[in-house]
């Protein structure tokens, strides 16, 4: 490939245009020149294995960039696993989001039927309490009403016992009622 080279180079330089008067192979063709100090460079290159470096280093830049080429496809991989995963979890929060919702909206409903339950439980024991102040009351005025016609029913016997009573009479009632005392407490 070298040989190819130099021989391209040989061919399609303009060393072969002699200085008009001067021989073809004398210090007056610079292009002459200019073509020797070329070869001897390409030559210093060989010499110094330059090739071979140069190819070295195009070999171990390939070698990094097929690496860093390899670390980019893992990571994108890593990405999207990682991107599925999210996805995953995302749609499994929703969906216990979802069922969150749901318990909180049964617990309302549970809550509000129990507390109507305890508010006409309460309703039921206000009236009970009421229905029962109510018969008390009435039983009070009862119990008044017999105490009070008791009492004008005594005062109307009383007055109708001293009316009819005499001395002999009311001594005899109370030693009965002595008596009576008498037998019951011995």
């Amino acid at each position: 490939m070298l040989r190819m080279a130099i021989i391209a180079t040989l061919l399609a330089s303009p060393a072969f245009a002699a200085v008009e008067g001067k021989p073809f192979f004398s210090l007056y063709n610079t292009d002459l020149i200019v073509l020797a100090a070329f070869l001897v460079f390409c030559g210093v290159l060989v010499y110094a294995k330059v090739p071979g470096k140069v190819s070295g280093l195009l070999d171990a830049r390939s070698e990094t960039i097929k690496a860093e080429l390899e670390e980019a496809r893992r990571l994108r991989e890593e990405a999207l696993e990682l991107h599925a995963s999210f996805e995953r979890q995302h749609a499994a929060v929703k969906e216990q989001a979802a069922r969150i919702v749901e318990k909180a909206k049964a617990d309302a409903q549970l809550a509000a039927e129990q507390t109507k339950a305890e508010i006409e439980a309460s309703i039921a024991r206000r009236l009970k309490a009421a229905e029962d102040q109510i018969a008390s009351a009435e039983a009070g005025a009862i119990r008044q009403v017999r105490d009070k016609a008791t009492a004008v029913a005594i005062a109307a016997a009383g007055s109708v016992i001293a009316k009819n009573m005499d001395d002999a009479r009311s001594d005899a009632l109370i030693g009965d009622a002595i008596k009576a005392v008498h037998e019951r407490l011995h």
